[in-house]
């Protein structure tokens, strides 16, 4: 991030199968000033690019090694089994790990999900991606277990994926440098939390430019003759009726 009056620019990194639209759009509302630079980078490459300064904050996929991190869990996504169409399990809405034991299943040197005991088989090659292990499994050459968004990301015309219920899911979560805690990165933070322009937690206070147009509002008019009106439900002093 440059500094300065002018030229300041926030770089915001994100790891595959996160949509940082949303965000990005309200922050081009709030601070039209501060143009936004997205960086798209491999979910292993992340936490380098962050810690050697390349960009201001960025979307991880945890778990992740937060030494000078600071980190916000932000959402769960469903892991899925990607499956060519006419595999037996597209019979069922959603499956279980057992249901995958005859099956060999790989799994790519970039996988970020936390896996305790891994189902099914294991496959004959380690592929070293995401992509490259869909494109192994379009060739009908085992099955893939990937958080939902990125079967989304890969998606391959003869693939279709299924929910599996009792598998560990990945969570998605902003972090930045902790020593780098910038105004705009507190602000990229109310953006993400859901906090509104005028929040008391934000960093910019709300305006109070209609305050003086209140104030003025709330003083009396003056009549023809200049003098100040009376004040409504006050009578004006004069003789008693006899």
């Amino acid at each position: 991030m440059t500094d300065g009056e002018t030229g300041r620019v926030f770089r915001l990194a994100y790891v595959p199968g996160v949509t940082p639209a949303k965000w990005v759009n309200v922050w081009t509302e709030r601070m039209p000033d501060v143009p936004i630079t997205l960086v798209a980078v491999p979910a292993a490459e992340v936490v380098g690019l962050l810690r050697d300064g390349g960009a201001d904050a960025g979307f991880v996929r945890l778990p992740i090694d937060r030494d000078g991190l600071s980190v916000i869990p932000l959402y769960l996504e469903t892991t899925v089994v990607v499956v060519p169409k006419d595999h037996a399990v597209t019979a069922a809405e959603e499956v279980t790990t057992a249901d995958l034991t005859d099956d060999e299943v790989l799994h790519p040197l970039d996988d970020t999900i936390e896996w305790t005991d891994r189902p099914g088989l294991p496959a004959f090659t380690r592929p070293p991606t995401t992509a490259n292990a869909v494109a192994l499994v379009a060739a009908g050459t085992g099955l893939l277990l990937v958080p939902q968004s990125l079967a989304r990301l890969h998606h391959h015309k003869d693939l279709t994926y299924r929910p599996v219920v009792d598998a560990p899911q990945s969570q998605i979560a902003l972090a930045w440098p902790t020593d780098a805690t910038t105004d705009l990165v507190e602000d990229f933070i109310g953006i993400v939390r859901g906090r509104t322009v005028n929040s008391s937690r934000g960093r910019t206070p709300a305006t109070p430019a209609q305050k003086p147009a209140q104030r003025q509002a709330q003083k009396p008019a003056k009549n023809s003759s200049g003098r100040r009106a009376a004040p409504t439900g006050r009578k004006k002093k004069g003789h008693r009726p006899r």
